[in-house]
């Protein structure tokens, strides 16, 4: 196992830690997500610290890696939290929505440290703000029929077909996708770790 593991069985995750020169391993938590916070921010916090520590106890005590990173994304609109939708109809609805509005992303991560054989948690979220384009009913149910938005918080993917109706963002791009790796890789300079040096 590498000494950096991502605790999240995301292929977006996986692509953007990949591109940023990290090599790791990824351990999927089996747990279910659930909170009884209302605000983004802390949602998001505290879904990344439960994915991070459910990883570090299913990993054999001869297989600790050094550094565990776990990830919650959700997306927030009028102060509404927008999972991912049950149908094509949901996804529709809630594209109608969002359609030329502005609305938030939140990725919430928790860095776990081994410090003297015990996990520290360093937690922190980052938020962008999304405007889309008007968009019509008839393009919304195009896009929906692709399949594209079924397994995606907010209904749609920044990164994919739905990328042309995106106007403008304010804030980091990759945090929209899922991870946002220059925060990621500040933090842990912060705490003394450089995460593309680190290696079995």
């Amino acid at each position: 196992m590498e000494k950096i593991v991502l605790a999240s069985g995301s292929p977006r995750r996986k692509e953007l830690l990949a591109k940023a020169g990290v090599v790791f391993s990824v351990v999927v938590s089996d747990g279910e997500e659930r909170t009884n916070l209302t605000r983004p921010a802390e949602i998001v916090e505290k879904l990344s610290l439960d994915k991070a520590v459910a990883v570090s106890e299913k990993i054999r005590e001869e297989e600790f890696p050094c550094l565990i990173i776990g990830a919650d994304t959700v997306v927030s609109y009028e102060g509404k939290i927008l999972g991912k939708p049950v149908d094509k109809k949901d996804a529709l609805d809630t594209l109608l929505r969002l359609q030329g509005k502005v609305h938030q992303v939140y990725t919430g991560v928790t860095i776990l440290l081994k410090e003297n054989g015990i996990w520290k948690p360093y937690t922190f979220h980052e938020k962008t703000d999304v405007h889309f384009y008007p968009v019509s009913k008839e393009e919304l149910q195009e896009y929906v029929n692709t399949g594209e938005p079924l397994d995606k918080a907010g209904s749609y993917g920044i990164q994919g077909r739905f990328g042309i109706y995106v106007k403008e963002i304010c804030g980091d791009y990759n945090n929209v996708v899922g991870l946002p790796v220059a925060r990621l890789v500040y933090e842990l300079k912060k705490l003394g770790v450089d995460i593309r040096r680190m290696k079995k």
